[in-house]
């Protein structure tokens, strides 16, 4: 039960306590203090609730200290903390509580009674009146019930990098498992391009609950997620935002999520959104819990299968198969670039899966004389090159084409003669806006599930993982953005034997 504690609103504390709030500008100083005299201060204990669904409609709240809760259908919409107002509805509206407000910590709340303001003994009709008008024009400025849902952000999704599929995937399955343990559950709109600007816009508030979703769907950003589960694409990211880089673009990012009183952040990407969040965790106060979720499709996350490379290197392979079939009819030589920058997963592996008869990875040496009159020998042959090979020297001599054409150039320089037409084609990105397969939403929903067990128990800096079915974490401290591939398997695709 609350308890009445003794109060003159004349004291300095208590006088300068009630400037400010947006309810009461439109009083004069008489009225002000009219409205000042009819309050009271009471103090609750954490846990114990101001209002519940279904009461009366009997007073207006002040918060001195402490901090509450607002909820609907047992989902928290929102935190009320010092000097702000809660209870405001009273003044136009006798219908019963919609929802309840709960103390999170003990809370010293200023009260005023509903009847002393409708007693015109005690605060006059017309001052009333303009509470009433006030109040009307403060609910119908949409800004504010915005800027108050996205004032305390309790869990960020930040997603950033190349678009892999199962982004919206392991989104969807994250916000599920998150709200199940009382979370809410936000997203930067564009990745770390967002969270930089920081601005109202550039934020987005999750629900996966319909219920939630029904009570909150009118505000700015709000996202049913349900139907992202096997969606195309990644909602919340934009093209690569290279400037992050800079630590100055870190420290303002961080300013700004600790403006907005983040508790969590979880990163969802490859290895440059991986890189993002150790430069942005620098600006951080340790309190706030991080973690990484692997999103790519070259799966350039060691330790771990990672969300995309499923669905993949099954499209990938089915690429590849038809470049096969077209290669048999019309006995030529194809040439596909293929994703893999670093370990060249998913170009060997798309290769495996296809048939494909050599698979060019980033360390790839060969014998190009070899190579050459191979494929002259050959009616069709189908070689995969991974968009890393050979990266550094092609950086160095300012080579501008593909890695598919400086295998081919190589290719040439053998001074070999070629009867055989040879076809290159350059790196297509069609692969990236793939449904995700049921492997990969599987996997999604396992690391969303062990995410939402490591931050339910207090851990940070960490990372679902899933390797031969298994689930476990890993830390920050011992991942690897480096994956390597088995040099088996690249032994396994070349079926050309050069």
């Amino acid at each position: 039960m609350p308890t009445e504690l003794s109060f003159n609103h004349k004291e300095s504390q208590y006088s300068e306590f009630f400037k400010g709030f947006p309810l009461l500008e439109c009083l004069d100083d008489n009225e002000f203090e009219t409205f000042k005299s009819l309050s009271s201060l009471h103090k609750y204990d954490a846990g114990e609730v101001i209002y519940a669904k279904g009461s009366s409609r009997d007073r207006i709240y002040l918060v001195y200290e402490g901090k509450l809760s607002l909820e609907k259908r047992n989902h928290v919409i929102r935190f009320f903390n010092e000097h702000d107002c809660f209870g405001e509805y009273s003044l136009i509206n006798d219908s019963p509580r919609t929802s309840t407000v709960r103390c999170i910590q003990p809370t010293l709340l200023i009260e005023i009674s509903i009847l002393d303001l409708q007693n015109n003994e005690k605060f006059h009709a017309w001052a009333y009146g303009k509470l009433c008008r006030q109040f009307a024009f403060l609910l119908t400025t949409r800004r504010r019930h915005e800027e108050e849902m996205y004032r305390e952000i309790d869990v960020l999704l930040i997603q950033d990098g190349g678009c892999a599929p199962g982004y919206n995937s392991v989104t969807a399955f994250l916000t599920e498992y998150l709200e199940k343990t009382g979370r809410r559950v936000f997203a930067a709109a564009e990745g770390f391009k967002s969270i930089v600007q920081g601005e109202l816009s550039d934020f987005k508030r999750l629900a996966y609950n319909g219920s939630l979703y029904s009570e909150i769907e009118d505000y700015h950003g709000v996202v049913f997620t349900p139907p992202l589960r096997e969606a195309r694409g990644a909602d919340f990211r934009s093209e690569r935002y290279p400037e992050f880089k800079n630590p100055e673009n870190q420290k303002k990012a961080a300013t700004n999520l600790l403006n907005r009183q983040v508790k969590a952040i979880i990163g969802i990407g490859g290895d440059g959104t991986f890189k993002g969040l150790q430069g942005l965790s620098e600006f951080l106060t340790p309190d706030i819990q991080l973690f990484f979720v692997p999103v790519t499709i070259d799966s350039d996350i060691y330790g771990t299968e990672c969300i995309g490379e499923h669905t993949g290197v099954e499209v990938g392979a089915e690429k590849i198969s038809c470049y096969m079939a077209d290669a048999r009819t019309h006995e030529r030589c194809y040439i596909i670039e293929m994703m893999g920058r670093e370990g060249g997963y998913h170009a060997l592996h798309s290769c495996l899966g296809s048939g494909a008869h050599l698979a060019v990875l980033p360390d790839s040496k060969f014998d190009m004389k070899r190579v050459a009159r191979t494929i002259q020998s050959r009616r069709s042959t189908v070689i995969v090159v991974a968009e890393g090979y050979k990266l550094n020297e092609r950086k160095a001599e300012g080579y501008k084409q593909s890695a598919a054409h400086y295998f081919l150039d190589e290719i040439k320089v053998a001074k070999l003669e070629m009867t055989r037409r040879i076809v290159c084609e350059s790196f297509a990105r069609d692969v990236r806006g793939a449904r995700p397969n049921n492997k990969d939403i599987t996997l999604a929903q396992r690391m969303a599930k062990k995410l939402a067990f490591l931050m339910q128990t207090g851990q940070s800096r960490m990372m679902p993982a899933v390797l031969s079915g298994q689930e476990y974490a890993i830390p920050f401290s011992d991942i690897r953005t480096h994956n390597t591939v088995s040099s088996d398997l690249a032994v396994l695709a070349n079926r050309l034997g050069v």
